[in-house]
């Protein structure tokens, strides 16, 4: 339409046309604080961290005295950080672009220094999580252990206790979640929790009030405290428990860890055992079994030398090769643990048939993928069903690559994760492809009841 030779009643939607044009000309003209930082607009808060440090430290003026610009350019990047780590900023930035934003964001900066000792400092270790206020709530309701470390950037001895944090999160990974939150940056969290100190170390654990921990900051005294506040229970089995325990396990769809401890080899000592009880809680039972007042049903078993393993429902314990039963040579936590979530049962398949019926009368956590998406068949998503059985919701597969007409009829065209609330095919929240295998599994085990309970979908 020319404007020029327009006919009276339209100009009024010329008028509206070149508003709505306008706006959209001021909004995609601002800066691209995403392309500033080099990041997608899924990039997760620890992403946007670990982007606006590393080029901190190769653009900060203090390192490029020689350029005039170098403190605008930086002013620059400083203020696209302030916005996007900031929850509701970012929501606003996203919508409107620059508009309407705090004007005061980003005009202070601190020395090199402060970014290469002080910013980020548990960014690059992947067990563990720094938390800001959103991901704190969803953390400490997730039903999990957490132990989170309360610090300060300019602490000293938050620094010092940093190397040790970090091996103490290795140790515990998969058995307990470990967090840290800058109080520095999260000061009204901080306050909330009554942190007047640094560092601070608190356990907290859904329907119990948070535990400060006093003692010596050594990891193994730190490994000794955390352990009390997992439930991990390692059964001794004998002949007058075995056959039946063993039974009504494999009726309940769930296996047996066992470590049988004789006079030759290396039997797992009783605090490895606690940690596979606590790491493998509702997936497995674990148990050991002491050969040498027990030979008549070791022999039985062909036990001969200390070893452990692994006898999934319905295993014919004395037939070995036939069932699958897994043999571990490791005595280490982790790596048995690994290896027995591999040989567990995935998450339930659901077809077109299904889905519909069973969407219809429960509440559930479906990963929609297009054929395998190694994102979405992490062993560790197997644990979700035991995380989100008290609150009777089911977690399942959907391959769009097999049935691509069923999910571009949900308006699903790539990989995610989709809520249904229990109210039909058509009543459901997606979550799309998480940019890291590590914030996959924090989101999903952190933000679950926010899912399903959100209202405004």
């Amino acid at each position: 339409m020319d404007p020029l030779t327009a006919r009276p009643g339209n100009l009024r939607s010329v008028a509206l046309w070149f508003i709505v044009f306008s706006l959209t000309v001021l909004v995609w003209s601002d800066e691209d604080y995403y392309g500033l930082l080099g990041i997608s607009r899924a990039s997760s808060s620890r992403e946007i961290r670990q982007a606006f440090k590393k080029l901190a430290l190769k653009l900060h003026p203090d390192k490029n005295q020689n350029d005039p610009s170098a403190h605008d350019k930086f002013l620059k990047l400083n203020r696209a950080y302030e916005v996007l780590k900031d929850e509701e900023l970012r929501k606003k930035y996203d919508k409107y672009g620059e508009k309407g934003l705090d004007e005061s964001k980003g005009h202070h900066y601190e020395s090199w220094s402060f970014y290469r000792d002080d910013f980020g400092i548990y960014d690059d270790d992947p067990e563990i999580h720094t938390l800001d206020k959103a991901e704190f709530d969803g953390a400490v309701s997730s039903g999990e252990v957490w132990f989170v470390n309360f610090y300060s950037p300019g602490c000293s001895h938050c620094h010092d206790l940093a190397p040790t944090w970090r091996e103490f999160a290795k140790e515990m990974d998969g058995f307990i979640r470990i967090g840290a939150v800058n109080c520095r940056d999260e000061r009204m969290l901080c306050r909330s929790q009554g942190i007047n100190s640094y560092p601070s170390l608190y356990i907290f654990r859904a329907g119990m009030n948070p535990v400060k921990y006093f003692g010596d900051r050594s990891n193994e005294n730190l490994v000794h405290f955390a352990m009390k506040y997992v439930s991990s229970t390692v059964t001794e089995l004998w002949a007058g428990n075995f056959k039946n325990l063993v039974e009504n396990s494999f009726a309940s769809g769930v296996g047996w860890l066992i470590t049988f401890c004789a006079d030759t080899g290396d039997c797992l000592s009783t605090q490895t055992r606690l940690k596979l009880a606590g790491m493998l809680d509702g997936l497995v039972s674990v148990g050991w079994m002491d050969c040498t007042t027990q030979a008549d049903l070791c022999d039985n078993l062909e036990i001969a030398t200390s070893t452990t393993a692994y006898f999934p429902p319905g295993a014919s314990l004395a037939d070995r090769e036939k069932n699958n039963v897994l043999f571990f040579n490791s005595l280490d936590a982790k790596e048995i643990y690994k290896e027995v979530m591999e040989h567990l049962p995935d998450l339930e398949m659901l077809s077109p048939d299904s889905l519909k019926d069973r969407l219809m009368h429960h509440r559930w956590l479906l990963f929609f993928s297009y054929g395998y998406d190694r994102e979405f068949y992490l062993p560790e998503f197997k644990k979700l069903n035991v995380l989100l059985r008290g609150d009777h919701i089911q977690v399942g597969r959907f391959d769009c690559q097999s049935h691509p007409s069923t999910c571009s009829s949900l308006y699903i065209h790539k990989s995610c994760v989709a809520a249904f609330k229990g109210k039909g095919i058509n009543d459901f929240e997606i979550h799309h492809v998480f940019p890291k295998i590590t914030d996959s599994q924090h989101f999903l085990r952190t933000n679950w009841k926010t899912i399903m309970n959100n209202k405004d979908k």
